[in-house]
Formats: structure tokens, sequence, C-alpha cells
């Protein structure tokens, strides 16, 4: 019989992943991200690219034949040994890890990374000080091979601000022997690396279910249909989404990943896994060139005060990139009691602080973002297991608060899930064994030390400053206690009548900027004609809660003008969404006062495009 080559197809360009156009016509006519099935016979599949490796009898690989369904409307299925969602740190150091193990036991195992960005790396957004850690375990000749890290940390300034000052405080963070990086570019990298060892990664593709067995154990993903238009009908170029099919599956999606939650909520893994709530944290970051006289390469500053009140936590941070870049950003708890504080403006009204404008002045915006970011720690770390596969990086939520670094963490789980995986299809490992592998890591024991940081602030500014100075210089981390987690982040927003509006600072165009403006950074783009991703449970909560309770909180939670409310004919205000603007945030998905707002993927491709962020 003929093999089947691949359901999907790819391209590369300047080192970025690109997704080729594909369709299912065998004549020369083409249409959007569809699939080319016309090369394909129905069964045989070989899924070794290094046919020199032999596979061992005791590593079983995934049957040679395959089943494509003819019927039109039912989904295609492609098989593979381990399926990853999510070309992040976690997704890709996972992949990488699986392939290390192949090598050195003479296996071959077939590994798919699915991507719901347009290109690796295209939704990646972070600070970033980035410590080596777990890629010096991963890569040890990371330095050779030129990765994207070259600009080591060379200060570490820690600022307590008022409006008009900045107050020098003894730095908690430690960063020597750190780098100043762009996480997206290190993602860019890693994908790289993964491919050349053998890893299909397919980008532009967006998981948008999990598939289960009569047994109710997953076996994978599937993809999005593409090609619908937002009144459900089928456009000219619909196309059917793809079953991804695996023995095991890993969910890498980062921070309040949809499908992860879906998982998390079925398999009850809070609940066993002994966990709080997760809490949650919105940045704000831009990118900008500034003077080269201003520049300090590998500067890092990182301030608490001004501008939040000291009922809410947050901070921000300024750091001195390569090229004359900085990365300057605000991060905001999503635990926040004022429903009148909007994010985005607070982050514009920074950048005019005394202390913060003289870096900016004369210099450019080159990229905007926003992402939320996990802080419960400790506390709230999932089960990570489940029938058929693992929770892995910021999915389940391993930021190390104190440190405000998750990366390294998120890269060290990927490839603890790995090597249980490997022993899983090798018959000798369960993959419950993942569990126990985190808790005899160094992440278990980092996040130990630092489980009472945040938890500490929950009494406001002065008093989280005293109690986590002292779990940090004195008790580090032995204190016989664990503090618990507020209300969830959805539950903490106040009624709009306890507060006063907030009137902010109009936009100068030269160090603060209109939305717009912003998102025009971001490179977001979305198929306008598609089904909105952003999904209300009951439509009626807008009119009926959030506008007269909380004075319509989703339109200034969100950093991209999605929510707004628009008279109608009879003047009356109703909620408006604009899908298009998103950056994948999740922000609305977490602080909702109602939980009524449902993130869901859009069509694969769309969302931010970001390059070095």
């Amino acid at each position: 019989m003929l093999k089947l080559r691949s359901v999907f197809s790819k391209s590369k360009s300047n080192n970025l992943f690109h997704l080729r156009s594909l369709t299912k016509s065998s004549t020369s006519q083409s249409s959007p991200p569809a699939y080319d099935f016309s090369r394909y016979s129905q069964n045989a599949f070989s899924f070794s690219k290094h046919s020199s490796l032999p596979a061992p009898a005791s590593i079983s690989r995934v049957p040679p034949s395959r089943s494509f369904a003819t019927d039109s409307e039912a989904r295609d299925s492609i098989e593979y040994d381990v399926v990853v969602v999510g070309a992040g740190p976690a997704g890709l150091s996972a992949a990488i890890r699986l392939k290390q193990l192949c090598h050195q036991k003479g296996a071959d195992l077939s590994v798919c990374v699915v991507e719901k960005g347009a290109e690796v790396g295209a939704h990646i957004i972070s600070g970033n000080v980035f410590e080596p850690r777990a890629l010096d375990e991963l890569l040890p000749q990371w330095k050779q091979e030129e990765a994207p890290i070259n600009t080591p940390v060379s200060s570490d300034k820690f600022w307590f601000l008022t409006k008009n000052r900045a107050i020098s405080l003894p730095s908690p963070f430690h960063n020597k022997g750190n780098y100043v990086i762009s996480l997206s570019q290190l993602v860019r990298w890693l994908g790289t690396k993964a491919e050349e060892l053998g890893v299909e990664i397919y980008p532009g593709f967006a998981a948008s279910e999990i598939l289960y067995d009569a047994n109710n154990k997953v076996i994978g993903i599937g993809t999005n249909d593409m090609g619908i238009a937002k009144d459900g009908s089928k456009k000219e170029n619909f196309q059917r989404g793809v079953e991804v099919k695996g023995r095991i599956t890993l969910l890498a999606e980062g921070c309040r990943g949809s499908l992860s939650e879906k998982i998390m909520g079925k398999y009850n893994l809070r609940e066993k896994g002994g966990a709080q709530h997760q809490t949650y944290a919105l940045g704000i970051k831009e990118v900008w060139e500034i003077d080269e006289k201003k520049h300090q390469p590998g500067e890092v500053v990182h301030t608490l005060g001004w501008p939040l009140d000291h009922k809410t936590y947050g901070g921000s941070f300024l750091y001195h990139m390569k090229d004359n870049q900085i990365s300057i950003g605000l991060v905001v708890a999503l635990n926040y009691q004022n429903p009148f504080i909007n994010p985005y403006e607070e982050f514009q009204k920074f950048k005019h602080h005394p202390a913060i404008r003289p870096y900016l002045e004369g210099g450019t915006v080159i990229q905007y973002g926003a992402r939320t970011l996990n802080e419960g720690g400790f506390q709230s770390i999932p089960y990570p297991v489940f029938p058929g596969g693992a929770i892995i990086g910021c999915s389940a939520g391993f930021l190390n608060v104190p440190k405000i670094k998750g990366t390294h963490t998120a890269m060290k789980s990927g490839m603890l899930a790995a090597e249980v995986t490997f022993g899983v299809l090798n018959e000798v490992l369960d993959m419950d064994m993942y569990w126990n592998a985190l808790r005899n890591s160094w992440i278990w024991d980092e996040l130990y030390k630092a489980r009472n940081y945040r938890p500490a602030f929950e009494y406001g500014l002065i008093p989280g400053l005293a109690l986590s100075g002292l779990e940090h210089y004195l008790l580090r981390g032995k204190h016989p206690f664990t503090l618990k987690h507020g209300k969830a982040d959805h539950e903490a927003t106040n009624a709009a009548q306890l507060h006063s509006p907030i009137q902010y600072p109009k936009a100068d165009g030269v160090l603060s900027f209109d939305v717009p403006t912003s998102l025009h950074r971001s490179n977001t783009n979305h198929e306008h004609d598609q089904p909105p991703h952003l999904r209300l449970r009951d439509p009626k909560i807008p009119e009926t809660v959030n506008l007269p309770v909380y004075a319509a909180p989703e339109s200034r939670y969100c950093p991209a003008r999605v929510y707004e409310y628009v008279a109608d004919e009879h003047n009356q205000l109703k909620l408006h969404i604009n899908a298009q603007n998103c950056l994948h945030c999740k922000a609305c998905d977490i602080k909702d006062p109602k939980q009524n707002i449902e993130w869901t993927v859009p069509e694969g491709g769309g969302g931010p495009g970001y390059s070095v962020m």
C-alpha cells in the first residue's frame, strides 16, 4: 500500500513557521487553510523521520494503518504517539525532551505540536528576565547554538513609587546569572531545535475540543472548522477540522488554557490535588526603542506602589534589552475591588512618572501586547494528570511570584512530563508518576518556599510588604503555616456604588496612547466573518447585571477594547463585542463578575502577531 505522508504540510521562512495553504481538492484551485488529502492513500502511515533509528519492541508505535472518512461532513483524523497542544516554552520543551529520549534509547515516537498562532512565537509574550536553569538541563549547548539569549542582567533595582518619587529599596530578586530576553524569539528558536529533532509543528491550527474514547479517556484533540461565517453558514472555503489523536495528550496552552480548564473541571483536578482556586494578574507591555545614550543593556527595574492604590496588588517592570530596546510594562492583579480600575489606562499613566518618563522621551514604541498570568503559586497547583495525558506549564500554573518568573518552571514541567510519557509508552511507568516527579523536583521546592508571598498582599500593600519581607529575609519559606488566597478574582469585584469613577488623563500620543494605536502595534488580526469566539453564557447579564451593578467593568478590564456598550435605536445601552480586537489575554474569562464570558479559540492563525515580546 502507498504510505500516507501527512495530513498537514508546512514551510519555513526566516526561521518563522508558516502555514502553507492546503486544500482537499486535487485540482489546481486553492482555498484558505484546509487540508490536502489528494496526495494520500487511505492506509499505512510511516511516522519515522529517522529511519536509521530502530524502534525496539518494548516501545510500541502507533499502528501504521490510518482511517480517513470519505463523508465530506465527517472529520479526517491523524494519529501520533504524543500530541502537544501549544508551542510555548512548556510544550516545546516537552517535545524536545521526548525526541532526545528517543535518540538516546533508540526509539522512534511520533510527536506533534499544534499551535493556534499563525507562527510559532506569535502569541508569546512575557517580561522577560530569563532564568536559564531548565534550559541548561534541556539544551546545555544553548550558547554555542546561538540561542537568542545574549543580554545578561547588569543591575537590579527595586523602587517604591509615590506619585512624584521613586524610593529605592533592597532588591529581593537576585537576578545575577539571568538574562533579559524576548520570550517570543526564544520560543521560535526552541521551535527550530524541536524540528531538527523530528518534532512536527503545525502553527495556525486551533485545538477547539478534547476527544474521548468510550471509557472517558482523552485520545487527542479536534481542531475547529474553517470557513464558517458569522451567521453559522458555510462559506465557499469551508473545511472541516481534523482529529489529531495521540496515545498521550499534553496540554501546554498557557495561562487559563481553554481546554485545560475544561479538563480540570471534568476530572475535578483541583479537588484531587487539594488545590485552592487559581488567582491571576493582567500584564500589559510595550517594547520601545530608546536613545542610545539612555540605554544600559541588562539593567532591570521593578516597582511597587503608584499608580495602583494600596488595596490593589501589582507592579511595573522596565528591562533593558539589546539593540537599544527596552521592555516596559505594568502587572495588575485581577482580584482588584474597584470596578472603575482600567489596567490599560493605569499603564499609560505610569509611563508619565518622573522616574520613568526620561527613559522613554525621544523613543519609539515597537510593539504592544497583553496577557494574563497565574499568581496562585504552590497553593493553586491542580493534580496535573488526567486519563490519557497531563497538563504542563502555565496551564497548570508554576509561576514563582516573588521571582516574577515562570518560564524556567514551565519548561521543567514539560521536561518532567516528557520523561514520564516516554516511560508510559515504554510500558514501565504510569502517567500519575508525573505528579510524583513534580513534587520531587526543584519546581516544588521553589514554589513551596515562595508560597506565602502573594497571599500576604491580601491584607494590603504595606502589610503585604512587611509579611513578604519577613518571609523572604528571615523565614525563607520555613513558616509553619501556608496562607490562603482570598476571594476568586471575579468575586472580588465590588459594586460600583462603593467607589467613585476614575478620571484618567487623555493620551498625549508621545508617551501614552489610545487603544486603537496600541492594537495596531500588536499586529492583531482575525477573520471578521467568523462566529464570535467570545461567548456569553447568558446574553441578558451584561444589561441586567454588569452595567447597573458594576458599571460595565468589561469595558475597562479588557486591554483591547473588545467590549463596549453602545446605545440601540431606543437609546438603551447594549453590549457590543469587537472580537476582532482580541489579544487572547483571557482577562474577560477570568474577571467577569458572573463568569458569563467564555473565551474559546477563534479560527487558527488569528490573534496577535508578536515578534519581540
